[in-house]
């Protein structure tokens, strides 16, 4: 897969992106005041194939001049209903407030809806303000249920594009 998004390039995430991906999580994630965890809710980031692309799911990376500035991930869920869970939604301080947010999101949408997923759930921390402004923003809906540790938030979407 390959996206072109003004001067951004969204693609299929490779091994050799393992540890530039970690650590671009890792600096978001302590930019927020939270913590890295290779052993609990970032695990899935170091085994990737695992996670996401044995289990019929996507991992993407964001690229700018050949640099990764930002990730968007799902995975089937047990759920609701032909659920996917959109994961690992982050961008670089210096790619934020452009749109790519919310064409990441709505790319990932249509992909899984592509694929006979009919809804979305994705959690998140307060703290990131401007997630939680995107996913409000754009249709998801609060819900209960939260199972990461660090999050707080819980949403889900309903994704009719009609396919």
């Amino acid at each position: 897969m390959h996206l072109n998004w003004q001067n951004f390039l969204i693609r299929n995430w490779e091994p050799p992106d393992r540890e530039i991906v970690a650590k671009l999580i890792s600096q978001v994630l302590a930019e927020y005041g939270l913590g890295w965890e290779p052993e609990g809710a970032d695990r899935d980031v170091l085994w990737v194939e695992e996670y996401y692309l044995h289990r019929k799911g996507e991992f993407w990376v964001v690229e700018q001049n050949q640099q990764i500035v930002g990730t968007g991930a799902y995975y089937p869920i047990q759920r609701g209903h032909q659920a996917v869970e959109i994961r690992k939604m982050y961008l670089s301080p210096e790619v934020r407030g452009c749109g790519l947010g919310k064409f990441l999101l709505t790319a990932l949408e249509k992909t899984a809806a592509s694929r006979d997923f009919r809804e979305c759930w994705v959690e998140t921390a307060s703290v990131l303000k401007e997630a939680v402004q995107l996913y409000e923003k754009y249709g998801y809906v609060p819900a209960t249920g939260v199972e990461t540790k660090r999050c707080d938030r819980i949403y889900v979407k309903s994704l009719d594009f009609g396919f």
